[in-house]
């Protein structure tokens, strides 16, 4: 019975364990990552973008700070008159005493920690924005080194058929064995060629899974292409102003210019000092003789107290020229970068331009040519029409074309981020 009930059980449990093993394949592939997969997890854990998104709570932290009241003031006093031979008459105090902000100061502390955070979320907004041209631009290198491997296992194929044919013309005695020997040089050197691709898209890779803040060990695939289909649909004046609409570097020193007029507001209203206000009760008790008799008496007072500082030599001067000075420097470096950002949608949209004019002579002119001639050259070998170096000097030509077009479509690839980095939009629609 306990047997039958167990082999039952095992019948059972062993589809269920060869399901889980056919299943992982299908799991491993859904672990490809594309473009966007990718950036989204280079902005959720890069440690810099992850340690720069913590300072927010010092932000936070000075934005209470400047709405805080200033702490009321506590005063004890006493006194007795035994150290002076009158140990009858003390007296004590105790009193509360509470500064006053004048002048609006805790209102306008509390707009300069309001423009210091808002200047802190567009600076993020801007390191992310940094954060997704780096990205991209080592994923298309990735994609590049992906391509170039394949391009060099072509090779190895090629090189390969190309000494079959020459191992059966040796044996036919059509060639001498120098041809043969050449075929095999050819062959090791593009063996040769794909280690070094290997090692170099390795490295590649490695770099961008630092940017996605990947654990050590953990390298899934990614899944992309150089050739993307992108058309640029609009000119250069429109791209301008995008820029100067939407990016976030700009719009973080025009926060921080917004912050230096707060601080020149705030730098004003300190000429004005505070006021501290105290309220008091105090008991004296003092000694007296009458007819011999000695006796106390006891008096009880409540006092109030005003307090202000004279602006006499101090009325905040330095503090208000510093804040106009930070205000004029911010000023400055918002005019700088404005000239700047044109420049760089200038430069990345001619980058653009002249990456799509060389992309189309590969295009229209070289790639479908290429094809054709390599075929023509390798058939002619095999008829002994040519010699061999015509044949290696031809596939020679073909990678070196192939290898040409792959890089103008990198370099179409990364003028395309840099341009969309200098806009701060993505081309296709969306806010980077």
């Amino acid at each position: 019975m306990g047997t039958t009930v167990f082999a039952k059980g095992a019948r059972l449990l062993v589809p269920g364990i060869l399901c889980i093993l056919t299943s992982a394949p299908v799991f491993a592939e859904t672990q490809q990552l594309a473009l966007p997969q990718v950036v989204e997890v280079s902005l959720q854990n890069n440690g810099d973008l992850k340690s720069f998104r913590e300072e927010k709570g010092i932000r936070d932290a000075g934005k209470t700070r400047a709405g805080l009241l200033p702490n009321p003031t506590l005063d004890l006093e006493g006194g007795t008159g035994a150290l002076t031979g009158s140990s009858a008459e003390n007296n004590m105090a105790i009193g509360v005493s509470q500064e006053f902000l004048l002048a609006g100061k805790r209102g306008k502390r509390l707009t300069v920690a309001e423009r210091e955070l808002e200047a802190y979320r567009w600076q993020l907004a801007d390191r992310e924005r940094t954060l997704r041209e780096e990205v991209k631009a080592v994923f298309y290198d990735a994609m590049l080194a992906e391509q170039r491997l394949k391009l060099t296992d072509r090779s190895i194929e090629l090189n390969r058929q190309l000494l079959e044919v020459t191992k059966d013309r040796l044996a036919a005695g059509d060639i001498p064995e120098l041809e043969m020997n050449l075929a095999k040089v050819e062959l090791t050197r593009s063996e040769g060629t794909r280690i070094e691709i290997e090692r170099a898209l390795l490295q590649t890779k490695a770099r961008l899974f630092t940017f996605m803040g990947l654990p050590a060990g953990e390298t899934p695939a990614i899944a992309g292409a150089l050739d993307n289909g992108f058309s640029l649909n609009k000119n250069l004046s429109d791209l301008k102003q995008l820029a100067l609409g939407k990016r976030p570097d700009l719009k973080a020193l025009d926060a921080e210019k917004s912050r230096g007029d707060a601080d020149i507001t705030l730098a004003q209203s300190e000429t004005i000092p505070n006021l501290t206000a105290g309220l008091a009760f105090r008991r004296d008790t003092t000694g007296m003789e009458i007819g011999g008799v000695e006796g106390k008496d006891t008096a009880y007072t409540i006092g109030l107290k005003l307090s202000m500082p004279i602006p006499l030599f101090d009325r905040n001067q330095a503090g208000v020229q510093e804040a106009r000075a930070k205000r004029s420097s911010t000023e400055s470096r918002l005019t700088a970068a404005t000239r700047n950002v044109e420049r760089d949608v200038e430069t990345a949209y001619s980058s653009v331009l002249n990456a799509e004019k060389v992309l189309s002579l590969y295009t229209s002119n070289i790639i479908p040519q290429l094809e054709e001639n390599l075929k023509l050259t390798q058939e002619s070998y095999r008829l002994g029409e040519i010699g061999i170096l015509s044949v290696i000097q031809e596939q020679k030509k073909f990678f070196e074309v192939s290898d040409g077009y792959l890089t103008a479509l990198h370099a179409r690839q990364l003028a395309l981020v840099k341009l969309e980095s200098a806009v701060a939009t993505d081309i296709n629609g969306g806010v980077q």
